[in-house]
C-alpha cells in the first residue's frame, strides 16, 4: 500500500535524487526527517545555479551579480513571511538555525531585561537548544528556570503549567512539536494564558514548521523559530520570527556587516529591521535554497503533506502495537510525523545499526532531549520520523526489520 488519494507519491519521490541510491545493497528507506529532511531537485538546483551563474555578496554591490543575489535573498525572506503569515518581512530574521534563533532571543530580549528573582518557564520535553540558552541567562541574572512536567503519555501537565506561571514569569519557551515524542502541544492556548499573565512566548518550531500550518498572527506568538534543514532546505539557515515592536526594542546580537548604518569611534548607528540582527555575510545560498523549499512545499500542498504524514504515523503506530516486545515512548492524543520506541532487551543503537544493514535510516539516541529520557527511565529510543516522500512500504520495511532484529537478538 503506497498510494495516497491526495498525493502523487511517485512524482514526489522522483523529485528527491537521494532515493535513486542504495545503502548496503538495498534501496534507501529514509525515516530520519526529524533530524534532517532530504532536499528536492529544485532546492539543489537553485543553490547550484546561484553559485554557477549569480553568486556575489549582497546588499552592498552596484553590479549585476550582487543585485541578482540580493533579489533572490530578499525574495526568500518574503516567501518565509508568507509561509508563516507574518505581518511584515521586517519580522523575518535569517539565522544559522533554530538554535541560534533561540539564543538570539535569550541574549537580546531576555538577558537584558531579566532580574534577580525573575523566572523563565520551559517544559520537560524540550530539545537541549531550548533549555541551555535559558539556563545561561538565568544563571547570570540569578533568575529561576521552571519546568512544566509531562504525564506518562508525553503530554504537558497544563494544570501544573497554570500553577507555575506567575507575575515573575518573563518568558515561556516551549516546543511546538516534541522531537523526541512527537507530541503536538496546545501552543495557542498556552500563548493566550501567558499573555494574560504578561509573559512573552517563544515557540520552538523546528518540528512544527514542517509538520503543521503555522500562522504567527493567528497564534499571536511573540517569537517563532525554525530551521531550513528540517523543511526540505539546506543546512546552516534558520528563521527567527519576532513581533516588530519587540525586535525594534532589542539590542543587536552580534556586530558588523549589514547590521550597521554608520560606524565612528564615538558611536555606531544600527541598521533597521531585519538587518539589525544579520551581522556579517549571511548564508546567501542557504536562504535561496530555503525559499525554493517553501515553493516546493506550496506546490505539493502543506495540508496534503500533513494528512499523508498523519496516515503514515497512524499506520506505523498500529503495526508497532502488534509487536509485544516493542514499547512506544510517547502516546499523546495528538502527535505528528514521528514515533519513538524501544525493544525489550535491545539497545536502540544496536537497532539502528541493524536497520542500516537493511538500508533503513532511523535515529537512535537521546535526540538531544536527555530530560525526556530520564523522565521515562531509559537511556535512549529508536525514532522513525516521516516526510512527504515516505510511503507505506517504508513502514512495512521498518516493521519487518524490527521482527528480524527481535528474532536475532532474542
Amino acid at each position: 500500500m503506497n498510494n495516497d488519494k491526495n498525493l502523487n507519491l511517485d512524482e514526489i519521490r522522483n523529485n528527491f535524487p537521494i532515493f535513486k541510491r542504495q545503502v548496503n545493497g538495498k534501496s534507501l528507506c529514509y525515516l530520519d526527517s526529524g533530524a534532517s529532511s532530504q532536499q528536492p531537485n529544485c532546492v539543489i538546483d537553485s543553490v547550484c545555479n546561484l553559485h554557477k551563474n549569480q553568486y556575489s555578496n549582497i546588499h552592498r554591490g552596484v553590479h549585476v551579480l550582487s543585485m541578482e543575489s540580493t533579489t533572490l535573498y530578499e525574495e526568500s525572506r518574503e516567501k518565509v513571511k508568507n509561509f508563516i503569515n507574518a505581518d511584515s518581512s521586517k519580522e523575518i530574521i535569517f539565522t544559522r538555525g533554530a538554535t541560534e534563533s533561540i539564543n538570539l532571543v535569550a541574549q537580546s530580549q531576555v538577558r537584558v531585561n531579566l532580574k534577580e528573582g525573575d523566572e523563565v518557564l520551559i517544559s520537560h520535553m524540550e530539545h537541549h537548544s531550548n533549555i541551555v540558552p535559558w539556563q545561561l541567562v538565568c544563571n547570570e541574572a540569578k533568575a529561576s528556570l521552571k519546568v512544566i512536567p509531562i504525564n506518562d503519555k508525553g503530554e504537558l501537565d497544563l494544570d501544573h503549567f497554570n500553577s507555575l506561571i506567575n507575575e515573575k514569569t518573563k518568558m515561556v519557551a516551549l516546543t511546538h512539536i516534541s522531537n523526541a515524542l512527537g507530541t503536538v502541544n496546545p501552543i495557542k492556548k498556552i500563548i493566550e494564558i501567558s499573555h494574560k499573565n504578561g509573559s512573552l512566548v517563544l515557540i520552538d518550531g523546528a518540528q512544527g514548521a514542517p509538520h503543521s500550518i503555522v500562522d504567527v498572527q493567528d497564534l499571536d506568538v511573540d517569537f517563532y523559530v525554525f530551521s531550513g534543514h528540517k523543511l526540505y532546505g539546506p543546512t546552516g539557515i534558520g528563521i527567527l520570527y519576532g513581533k516588530k515592536h519587540l525586535l525594534e526594542k532589542m539590542p543587536p546580537y552580534q556586530g558588523g556587516g549589514d547590521m550597521i548604518l554608520s560606524v565612528r569611534f564615538e558611536e555606531t548607528q544600527y541598521n533597521d529591521l531585519p538587518y539589525k540582527f544579520e551581522a556579517g555575510t549571511p548564508n546567501i545560498s542557504g536562504a535561496v535554497g530555503l525559499g525554493k523549499a517553501i515553493d516546493f512545499i506550496n506546490e505539493v500542498g502543506l495540508a496534503k503533506i500533513i494528512e499523508h504524514e498523519d496516515n503514515l504515523l497512524d499506520y506505523a503506530i498500529k503495526e508497532l502495537q502488534e509487536i509485544k516486545e516493542v514499547k512506544i515512548i510517547g502516546n499523546a492524543d495528538k502527535k505528528a510525523a514521528l514515533v519513538s520506541f524501544i525493544i525489550d532487551g535491545i539497545h536502540p543503537h544496536d537497532i539502528g545499526q541493524f536497520f542500516d544493514q537493511d538500508g533503513i535510516a532511523i535515529r537512535a539516541g537521546h535526540h538531544c532531549a536527555q530530560p525526556v529520557m530520564e523522565r521515562y527511565g531509559i537511556p535512549a529510543t529508536a525514532r522513525a520520523s516521516f516526510g512527504m516522500y515516505n510511503i507505506f512500504s517504508d513502514v512495512d520495511r521498518l516493521i519487518n526489520s524490527i521482527k528480524n532484529v527481535i528474532r536475532i537478538f532474542k
